[in-house]
């Protein structure tokens, strides 16, 4: 389905990207064929398209960009198949591989992490998922990081997840667990055949079963059709996250998906725009693949998703650290600092670091009293 320009209306905003527009700010979740025909617009309206997302991002978030530090503490040897992952079983990519790092190492990062203004640490290690012993592991260094900067939010990434260990590691301080959908029910088959689609569906509902922040989204880029990238956006609507990040398939050499490149810098805003529309209040975070699909269009990706990563992923480099806070000053944001709630008030959680900060009523939603 591709949408054209078509009919304008009076502010000269296609008639049918105005009426998504207007929805999304209503918290209305779009149609199908909405969702299809912003993937599908051309590149006479992609503007359009990117100022309506805009729009909706800075009616719930201001001008503020979140920023999030991955924390690698177990990197390689995973068990699982994965097709886009470096460390899945039988890599030949030649990424760095190391057992648990320990409490005070991953500490030492979050606070450096924290001086570069990071508000979010994301633990994560490889492998299937964790045994009693790694979440005891993890609880260690939760403790070690609270216990230098207790403001940093700690998201916790360990593969599946039972409903035993989210208790623990909600018990254990962490506020947020990440489980990527990654990609369609019917698509996962053919990336992955050691786990399921609906093991991590289960994972991402233990995970807010034990109060823990839902984190889940998905990677770009991987051979999907525009229905299936629908189909996920809408099935990951259904968990109700709390955060969305949309990851650009970086194709690792010695990967079944090597050199599989099918994206360009105005796919990835159309695909980011989707997933505004259909998240306008949920924290929708450009992950893993921004410098390499985006390139010099990065900017424009600030104006739609309103989180980013900040310096390294977890087997590659990303851009410096410097760099990302001079792209974010430069297209006219801010680092949101740890004294904001980043959720507008209607999804509030109740205690720890993620409730939200007094705030007035504006136009049409919460914004923050002095955003």
């Amino acid at each position: 389905m591709t949408a054209h320009a078509g009919t304008r209306g009076t502010t000269g905003t296609p008639t049918w990207l105005a009426e998504l527009t207007e929805g999304s700010l209503a918290l209305r979740r779009p149609s199908r064929d909405q969702a299809l025909a912003v993937l599908g617009s051309g590149d006479d309206v992609l503007l359009d398209v990117v100022a309506g997302a805009a729009r909706v991002r800075r009616a719930f978030f201001a001008n503020r960009v979140k920023l999030n530090y991955l924390v690698n503490m177990k990197s390689g040897l995973c068990g699982e198949d994965c097709s886009y992952c470096s460390q899945r079983r039988g890599s030949q990519a030649g990424v760095l591989t190391y057992n648990w790092i320990s409490p005070q190492q991953a500490a030492g990062e979050a606070e450096r992490a924290a001086a570069a203004g990071a508000k979010r640490v994301c633990l994560v290690a490889s492998g299937r998922g964790p045994s009693d012993r790694d979440v005891e592991r993890v609880a260690r260094t939760i403790s070690a990081i609270r216990a230098g900067r207790p403001e940093l939010e700690v998201c916790v990434c360990l593969g599946i997840l039972g409903a035993e260990h989210a208790a623990q590691l909600k018990e254990a301080g962490a506020d947020a667990y990440n489980h990527n959908l990654n990609t369609a029910a019917s698509n996962y088959g053919r990336i992955c055949s050691t786990h399921s689609f609906e093991d991590r569906v289960g994972t991402v509902r233990h995970a807010a079963g034990a109060g823990l922040s839902p984190c889940s989204g998905v990677i770009v880029g991987m051979g999907e059709s525009e229905d299936e990238l629908v189909d996920v956006a809408f099935r990951l609507h259904e968990l109700r996250p709390d955060s969305v990040p949309v990851n650009f398939l970086m194709p690792f050499e010695g990967t079944p998906l090597a050199r599989h490149l099918e994206l360009t810098p105005a796919k990835c805003l159309r695909v980011l725009a989707m997933f505004r529309f259909v998240f306008p209040d949920v924290e929708v975070r450009i992950a893993g693949g921004r410098e390499m699909h985006l390139r010099s269009l990065q900017p424009l990706g600030l104006h739609i998703a309103n989180s980013i990563f900040l310096g390294d992923y977890l087997t590659s480099e990303g851009a410096p650290g410097a760099a990302d806070l001079a792209l974010i000053a430069d297209a006219g944001f801010v680092v949101e600092g740890a004294d904001k709630q980043t959720l507008p008030d209607h999804r509030r959680h109740d205690g720890g670091p993620l409730s939200p900060v007094p705030r007035r009523r504006g136009p049409g939603t919460d914004v923050p009293a002095n955003a």
